[in-house]
């Protein structure tokens, strides 16, 4: 199999997967090394494909019509998972956080949260090694990308953060 055929074979699998997929799992899926297949998928972004990386692997963008919301929210670290809850209970996908470090400007990470599972296993990451949610770099204030599928599930999940005294509407 020659590069070309590979790339291809990472978009397909990509494609047909519900789940990222590890360049780890690529890499023995394909017989090659683990940094051939993240240079792979520089390369298929260089050429235009949306692929995204979180701690859990490589997927692709989302071509359907769900709509790309954002939210600013402040919270503590205890009341991340109330948040993530929040918002995929109502329908939505949490795609990264932003925040705007007085020093280093816009820092963002991709989160592609879906699910409480999503949710439980960052939780568990971040106690396991013993990290900090990005936010708190900015005393809990933050952004999230989220992915829902119309208006009525971003207003819903709005309203329901409002509950939780922790979206910012000024």
């Amino acid at each position: 199999m020659n590069c070309e055929e590979r790339r291809n074979l990472i978009v397909k699998a990509l494609e047909e997967s519900n789940a990222p997929i590890s360049a780890t799992t690529l890499a023995k899926n394909f017989s090659v090394t683990r940094q051939i297949i993240v240079a792979d998928i520089a390369l298929l972004r260089a050429s235009g494909i949306a692929i995204i990386a979180d701690s859990k692997g490589y997927s692709l963008k989302s071509n359907n019509k769900d709509l790309i919301k954002r939210i600013v929210v402040q919270h503590t670290k205890e009341q991340v998972i109330d948040e993530f809850y929040c918002i995929v209970d109502n329908g939505g996908k949490i795609l990264d956080v932003i925040v705007d470090h007085p020093i280093y400007g816009k820092i963002s990470a991709e989160l592609n949260i879906a699910s409480r599972y999503d949710a439980e296993q960052f939780i568990i990451k971040l106690n396991e090694t013993n990290s900090n949610p990005l936010s708190l770099l900015t005393q809990g204030l933050h952004i999230h990308s989220i992915l829902v599928p119309n208006d009525e599930a971003f207003e819903r999940i709005k309203n329901k953060l409002l509950d939780l005294n922790i979206l910012i509407t000024e």
